[in-house]
């Protein structure tokens, strides 16, 4: 099923789309609607690119609303761990999205370089695995930076600076080097 919904958050209108079944198996959003419809496709076909069975009839549910609380901060990332399917992951990239996800809290970034370091692995690797994650926000790839700037964004960077401003960390944002 795909819930969809739309909601103000510091001023901006943001799409929220969350594929699911018995538990969340991708998660999508965008600060426009036609880039979060493209989003939509991107995010689909990689699911089932990765053998997941993936079913796009809108249906409502309570996880756009979870994930804006996390963008909002009033629920913490590794509480919505449990939610997530996990399906079609790498033991590889679930081993790096859960340790992020329980590591990097709000207000705080890593590099891809510790990161790397943290789960015995190169940046390059790290940053494969945050270009295909699937649970956006949930898992915070955007809290993951290069050492001397933002860093790159799928599918675009200011969604990045967005989710970083939200959180406080005006510090990166300031800089657009990838």
């Amino acid at each position: 099923m795909l819930s969809v919904e739309r909601f103000d958050i510091a001023g901006r209108e943001v799409w929220i789309g969350v594929v699911h079944s018995e538990k969340i198996q991708g998660i999508t959003f965008s600060l426009e609607r036609e880039q979060f419809e493209r989003n939509v496709k991107r995010l689909t076909g990689f699911l089932e690119r990765r053998g997941v069975e993936v079913n796009t009839k809108p249906a409502e549910s309570r996880y756009p609303s979870l994930v804006r609380d996390v963008i909002l901060g009033r629920v913490e990332n590794f509480e919505v761990l449990r939610e997530l399917s996990l399906e079609g992951l790498t033991p590889f990239e679930r081993r790096v999205y859960e340790w992020l996800t329980k590591n990097v809290k709000r207000g705080s970034v890593i590099t891809y370089g510790n990161l790397a370091k943290a789960v015995g692995t190169s940046p390059r690797a790290i940053g494969g695995a945050m270009k295909r994650n699937p649970y956006p926000i949930v898992v915070p790839c955007h809290r993951v930076v290069a050492h001397d700037g933002i860093g790159y964004y799928t599918p675009r960077l200011e969604e990045k600076m967005f989710l970083l401003e939200i959180e406080g960390v005006k510090g990166w944002t300031s800089s657009r080097r990838t």
